[in-house]
């Protein structure tokens, strides 16, 4: 059996076919981890979401910011925007169920036997992986109890430090702003959300999460998306970034597990590049 890890797809439904084509996915023997995002601003977010669901346990997905931002959509009326493209799933005759499987999905997963975890942005310094772990659980049993009550809290920076005796929606507002937003941070996992360029571009003290020596999770494999501006150049201690950028005409990319091979294929443009490249040189959003 061979795993694959894929990064954020975002609507780009053909491309992840092709994808698929090229390493030759046999659904009987291999494995696909999708690292989140799998909709909103592609053009295909209603086909993307069905095949990922239809792949059943052949398949593991962690959400992600636009993931969860269409679960806010659905469920609290006001969250859906006009810059999105989740109306058609909020159309579509099956939303319900894929709506219910969504809402089930991780916000990390981890696999002792091939000896990776996968989040969809990042985990901040102060964390090893059994409290990162169980800090995950904490958001998924809010979203899949209280799913109303925690989407109407989900939104904001703040608290952007953590602080063991975090409490209610403050805490899992910090916890979810980690495993879906987090790029930047300071060693005490203070967090800059504002800014999405590339490394470099922040303000100090802020760095790249991974960069963070002291990080208790600096002897874990962690394959993370969200970050395009990286073009998964981030492979290096034990870190595999894998968003890179297939919504801004770059590419959409799979890593094998077995072997940390890369396979990409190319995409066209289903976003302006050129304020791919504006946002990515300046501080961002």
């Amino acid at each position: 059996m061979t795993s694959y890890a894929i990064g954020d797809i975002q609507g780009c439904h053909d491309q992840l076919l092709t994808l698929l084509d090229k390493i030759n996915f046999d659904p009987a023997n291999d494995r696909l981890w999708f690292a989140g995002d799998l909709v909103n601003r592609g053009p295909l977010s209603l086909e993307t979401l069905r095949l990922v669901y239809q792949l059943g346990d052949r398949a593991v997905t962690v959400l992600g910011n636009h993931d969860l931002h269409l679960l806010a959509a659905a469920y609290v009326p006001q969250h859906n925007y006009p810059v999105d493209t989740l109306q058609a799933i909020l159309d579509a005759h099956d939303r319900e169920p894929l709506l219910d499987w969504l809402r089930y999905q991780p916000l990390m997963h981890h696999d002792p036997e091939l000896g990776y975890s996968m989040v969809h942005a990042g985990i901040p310094p102060q964390w090893n992986l059994d409290r990162a772990r169980q800090y995950a659980g904490e958001v998924e049993q809010a979203l899949q109890q209280r799913p109303l009550e925690f989407l109407e809290n989900m939104y904001g920076n703040k608290p952007d430090q953590w602080k063991p005796d975090l409490r209610g929606a403050d805490r899992l507002r910090y916890i979810t702003n980690c495993f879906t937003r987090l790029r930047f941070c300071d060693p005490s996992g203070k967090l800059d959300l504002k800014h999405n360029g590339p490394p470099g571009s922040q303000p100090p003290p802020f760095v790249p999460w991974f960069s963070i020596k002291q990080r208790a999770t600096r002897n874990e494999r962690i394959l993370f998306g969200h970050w395009a501006a990286l073009l998964g150049v981030a492979d290096q201690d034990n870190i595999f970034a894998l968003d890179t950028a297939c919504l801004w005409g770059g590419t959409l990319t799979a890593l094998c597990l077995e072997n940390q091979q890369r396979i990409s294929v190319q995409c066209p443009t289903s976003q302006d590049p050129e304020r791919f490249i504006k946002k990515s040189r300046s501080q961002g959003s």
